[in-house]
């Protein structure tokens, strides 16, 4: 059953200021989204003063607005003379339940201009308030962005997989953004997972990070050299080297805005074994052109 009817002048005039739908208006706690995806809108719904409990959006610029709005049912016998293709456009309104379509008329607060001239439509308003979408999707993203198979970095060593005791020994990781295509409560959701950080654990008792530091491989001549990533091993043995990257996430939804995710995704890489020998120095005193069977010879 219809419960506003919009035909003329004489109806009920929603009189307001609201806060300002260009570029976005805050209402009921969240954020309006000026885009939408085969006709789903993620939007905040606000009761409409002047209404019997039908929700919709203010079309208000806010205090400063010089106009007063009404609302009129949209393709009426007038509607349709001023557009002749009305019924063919109109939306289909089935967010909730009693969907409506209108068209906003404004004119001048002051009474300065006589009769309404058109402001903006067609849009839904709704006997009940529809779900906010795009709410409920920013309250599950993140624990869906710990769910994301992020692949983690590739770490590496120089030297490897064996070096020697109080040498630095070079490590490096390589990882990368990475982009994943998933469906929310019905809408087309982009993830983007960038990494931004990196923990290193050298397994004889020494962290680092997090850094952004994630090292890179050194030209065979420059082995040795003491990078941002080396370490020095003073005991030998076999240790495993881990690895964790910390990822930013951010997220978008049917092609709109791009959102950040809340905390981080923290992925860590397979172990690399890398065994730490000791080098031993001696001097001899036999020549060995003379004496080739002589020690060290």
């Amino acid at each position: 059953m219809r419960r506003l009817l919009r035909t003329t002048v004489a109806v009920l005039t929603l009189v307001f200021a609201s806060t300002s739908l260009a570029p976005y208006a805050q209402a009921d706690g969240g954020v309006f989204e000026d885009w939408e995806d085969k006709g789903i809108q993620t939007e905040v719904w606000q009761n409409l003063p002047g209404t019997d409990g039908l929700y919709g959006q203010l079309p208000s610029a806010g205090p400063s607005d010089p106009y007063i709005y009404e609302s009129r049912m949209a393709c009426t016998a007038a509607d349709t003379g001023l557009f002749p293709a009305c019924a063919d456009a109109l939306p289909a309104c089935t967010a909730a339940n009693d969907g409506e379509v209108i068209f906003w008329y404004k004119q001048l607060a002051d009474g300065s201009q006589s009769g309404w001239t058109f402001h903006s439509g067609p849009v839904c308003i709704y006997g009940e308030k529809p779900r906010d979408i795009l709410a409920e999707i920013a309250a599950a993203i993140a624990n869906e962005f710990q769910k994301t198979p992020i692949a983690p970095a590739i770490v590496g060593s120089q030297p490897g997989p064996h070096t020697l005791r109080g040498k630095e020994t070079n490590f490096y990781a390589d990882a990368a953004v990475q982009d994943f295509n998933i469906t929310m409560l019905g809408q087309k959701v982009h993830i983007t997972a960038t990494p931004v950080a990196y923990t290193w654990n050298y397994g004889d008792g020494v962290a680092w990070g997090p850094t952004v530091s994630h090292g890179a491989q050194l030209p065979d001549d420059r082995v040795g050299e003491q990078t941002k990533t080396s370490h020095a091993y003073t005991a030998t043995g076999t240790y495993s080297i881990t690895l964790t990257t910390h990822f930013d996430g951010t997220y978008s939804v049917n092609g709109g805005p791009v959102l950040p995710i809340p905390g981080q995704g923290n992925i860590s890489s397979a172990p690399l074994q890398l065994t730490v020998w000791r080098a031993i120095t001696k001097n001899y005193a036999d020549d060995c052109i003379v004496n080739p069977q002589g020690v060290g010879c």
